[in-house]
């Protein structure tokens, strides 16, 4: 018997209950499916999603269930940045998992289809089905246009530090800003959001080809209204999200982040994923898959094009039949098959065709936008986990998008405890070549672990800076962050970590092939190992306790039970 029916059998309120609803007496007694969604007027990724859950819906209807939608809308990166509202943006992943927990086990259902698009609404998608897990298929929102001559939202940044440095005119600059974001979808770059619609696939948690679909075209639809036909299926069959997803299945979908360059705040949402699926993942996993992965994508920002063209190339089964020598073919996927029959059947039904006809008005071959296996841009894979005196659990770097200048460099430590005090210090010049920006207390404890977003594009867009600085950091960063940016730095300020007994002056080494970042000198002095322990550990007993400014509410509770970011800044 279906869950649904049991409960039937123990709530006698239940079914008065649900036709008071709107539910009909032979709905009852169907399979039972929670559609959940971020659905909400929150910003574009999330604005057209009830559209979606609509098609959602009729499939589980055409396939003999019935669907009962569920919301919890989230936050936007974007209009979050520039002020406090960031430091909710990883606090609010873990409370929309939790709203999914409450709404799935509450009253349970047979199944469950989770629609979203963005940077914490996606994540936090996987996690609750972990969590819940009962047969569930993932539809991902796709992906906006992008705007006038390509134009797309990440480069909004730079136009913004070109404008505070009167490079470019207010009329110019607000042109930009009115056509960046032309349409529904999430932001049209390998962001976030982008990459973790990316991972749901990759983990075999939705159809073959439906991540990153353009947003406002007919086949994202036709791809929910399969998806809600398909759940009821699983729920029929029983298979479970925790029949799919192994190990194994991780793997594969760090393979993919390291040939699409991924966001870094991947490094952040897999570990927490795996762990809600009872696996462990960190740092130094993605750091052992990266080294000898080949990178392919190109897209903005480590890339040219707009992210909608990686559908047009083939999308996430493109980037899989190039590196298949690097995957597990043998995983299960939501389709019922595994992965090597989900590609082998892609390329009999016309898939590649269809996708590669929408390059030809732009003149572009796939080719230019997914690399094949031997012509990568690179074979390290996308990002490097950097540890040393600094970050003893590590730090990340994506050295795709850092000079190569940058790559190894003895830098002279310039520490802030906020961002505001350090972006106003790039932006009047008083930092230099050479000189290593620090932005402390701003990890999972420290302050919810905002994004140094308008930091980054300040120094990346500085012609004199962008080769020549560095931005270290026990925050994190946009998924259109470029530049030498190195984040997450571990243990953080405010647990007592060495980022927080920098000083002015010491000098920090980064080097990015041996993966070393480390205090190699105080006070503008080279010294030994020892002699600089020695100094830290004088310098952290004098060290003033940490004292968070949120005493209340969701921030207070996130800081209070938030882990190390290289273990996934999740609540435990």
């Amino acid at each position: 018997m279906l869950k649904s029916q049991k409960l039937r059998e123990m709530a006698p309120e239940l079914d008065p209950l649900r036709l008071g609803t709107g539910w009909q007496v032979e709905d009852l007694s169907k399979p039972q499916i929670m559609i959940e969604s971020t659905f909400g007027d929150s910003h574009p990724g999330s604005g057209h999603l009830d559209e979606l859950v609509a098609e959602v819906k009729r499939g589980i209807q055409d396939a003999g269930g019935f669907g009962a939608r569920y919301f919890t809308t989230d936050i936007c990166d974007g209009e979050a940045q520039g002020h406090d509202g960031i430091n909710y943006s990883l606090a609010s992943r873990d409370m929309i998992a939790n709203m999914i927990e409450i709404h799935a086990n509450a009253t349970p259902f047979d199944g469950a289809c989770y629609v979203a698009s963005c940077d914490k609404g996606m994540p936090a998608h996987l996690m609750g089905l972990a969590r819940v897990d009962v047969p569930s298929i993932v539809v991902t929102g796709g992906v906006m246009d992008a705007g006038p001559d390509l134009l797309t939202l990440e480069q909004i940044g730079a136009y913004s530090a070109m404008y505070e440095r009167h490079e470019i005119s207010l009329e110019q600059f607000t042109y930009y800003k009115q056509h960046a974001c032309p349409s529904c979808g999430a932001c049209s770059f390998m962001g976030t959001a982008s990459t973790m619609q990316i991972m749901a696939e990759a983990l075999g948690l939705a159809l073959p080809g439906s991540a990153l679909l353009p947003a406002t075209g007919k086949t994202i639809r036709e791809l929910a209204y399969q998806s809600g036909k398909q759940v009821v299926k699983l729920a029929q069959m029983g298979l479970k999200p925790s029949d799919i997803v192994t190990m194994k299945s991780f793997e594969n979908a760090i393979m993919v982040h390291a040939a699409i360059s991924g966001s870094t705040n991947s490094l952040l949402h897999l570990p927490a994923i795996a762990k809600e699926f009872g696996l462990a993942i960190d740092g130094d996993t993605f750091d052992r898959l990266h080294r000898g992965a080949h990178y392919l994508l190109n897209i903005r920002p480590a890339g040219q094009w707009p992210a909608q063209f990686f559908h047009y190339a083939g999308g996430v089964p493109m980037i899989m039949e190039e590196i298949k020598s690097m995957l597990h073919l043998d995983v299960m996927t939501v389709t019922g098959k595994t992965l090597g029959e989900n590609l082998e059947e892609l390329k009999r039904n016309g898939y590649y065709d269809a996708c590669f006809a929408k390059l030809e008005p732009y003149h572009l071959k796939r080719e230019d936008v997914i690399r094949p296996f031997d012509q990568a841009f690179g074979c390290d894979g996308s990002i490097a986990i950097l540890k040393g005196n600094l970050a003893p659990e590590g730090s990340v770097v994506k050295h795709t998008v850092v000079p190569k200048e940058m790559f190894e460099a003895i830098l002279v430590a310039r520490p802030f405890d906020c961002e505001e005090d350090a972006i106003a210090a790039i932006l009047s010049h008083r930092i230099q070549p050479g000189d290593a920006v620090f932005i402390r207390y701003e990890g999972p404890k420290g302050s919810g672990m905002p994004e140094m977003f308008y930091t980054t594009e300040a120094i990346a867009s500085d012609p004199m800076l962008g080769a020549s600085i560095a931005l270290i950091t026990d925050g994190r960063f946009s998924g259109a962050s470029k530049g030498p940016a190195i984040g997450h730095v571990s243990p953080e300020a405010a647990s007592g970590g060495p980022i927080a007994l920098v000083e002015e002056g010491d000098l920090i080494e980064i080097n990015i092939p041996k993966r070393i970042l480390r205090i190699c000198g105080i006070h503008g002095k080279r010294m030994s190992e020892e002699a600089i322990a020695e100094v830290l550990k004088q310098r952290k007993a004098h060290l003033k306790p940490f004292q968070s400014k949120y005493q209340k509410g969701a921030l207070k509770i996130f800081s209070d039970h938030a882990v190390s970011a290289m273990k996934g800044g999740y609540m435990e």
